[in-house]
């Protein structure tokens, strides 16, 4: 029998943290469901997988704060004795013209989409490192990869997630800590609401398989990556996106 393994995976509550955090349960994880603002989605989702007999716990921290980061981390190995797989997937979008961006803009742009990824890493770090074991999985975008027109804060943020994962895996490597990143295409989620029907159509003529990405899609590629299975696998960025990118 093997010990039940731990991931904590930020941005929990809803959309692909939600879908993730639902497969990870369901195939016998203990799941941290981390959240800042949606309190009714994430105590839903705990409840719902109460219900089904998951191992799950429920945590509130706003992820760009380093001391809040710090209890949640802690709260895990608390609860569950452990921290073996981290998923990085808590962020935020914003459309707005390069030009008209502000330093507010900017700076909590980088502040919950990137300098959260390193609070979460570097702590989940003081305990995978001394078992020389754990994975490590970023949520990108394909703006991170090509750059998104109106979206230069955020392409920003998740193109400095790519750079952090690639130099992060060499650190890492000696240490048999694997460090991912996937960088999903356009995905079915709440991001997509202020798109129009035409808007949306357009968007699944420019992807090859003919359909939007669903939480699903997004979720079974870092279920595999935080397997045994994905044992060799660091550095690497995979992007689940319908040939949107090729």
């Amino acid at each position: 029998m093997h010990d039940i393994k731990t991931v904590v995976i930020t941005g929990a509550s809803r959309g692909i943290g939600k879908a993730m955090a639902q497969m990870f349960a369901q195939k016998g994880y203990s799941v941290l469901i981390n959240f800042n603002k949606s309190e009714k989605e994430a105590k839903d989702l705990y409840h719902h997988l109460k219900n089904e007999g998951c191992s799950v716990k429920i945590f509130k921290a706003d992820i760009s704060k380093r001391n809040e980061v710090d209890s949640m981390i802690e709260f895990c190995v608390k609860e569950f004795g452990t921290i073996d797989v981290l998923i990085n997937n808590a962020g935020i979008s914003q459309e707005k013209l390069f030009t008209d961006l502000t330093d507010e803009d900017w700076d909590q742009m980088m502040n919950i989409n990137l300098k959260s990824v390193f609070y979460c890493t570097q702590k989940a770090l003081k305990y995978m490192i001394s078992k020389k074991k754990g994975k490590i999985i970023n949520i990108s975008s394909i703006w991170g990869m090509i750059g998104g027109s109106c979206e230069v804060h955020y392409s920003a943020a998740k193109a400095g997630i790519i750079g952090l994962t690639k130099a992060l895996a060499k650190e890492l490597g000696p240490s048999n800590i694997q460090i991912n990143c996937i960088a999903p295409g356009v995905i079915q989620t709440d991001m997509l609401n202020p798109y129009n029907e035409n808007e949306l159509k357009v968007l699944i003529e420019d992807t090859p398989l003919m359909r939007l990405g669903r939480p699903f899609d997004i979720a079974s590629c870092a279920y595999f990556l935080a397997s045994d299975h994905a044992d060799f696998i660091t550095g690497q960025i995979i992007s689940p996106n319908g040939g949107f990118v090729i």
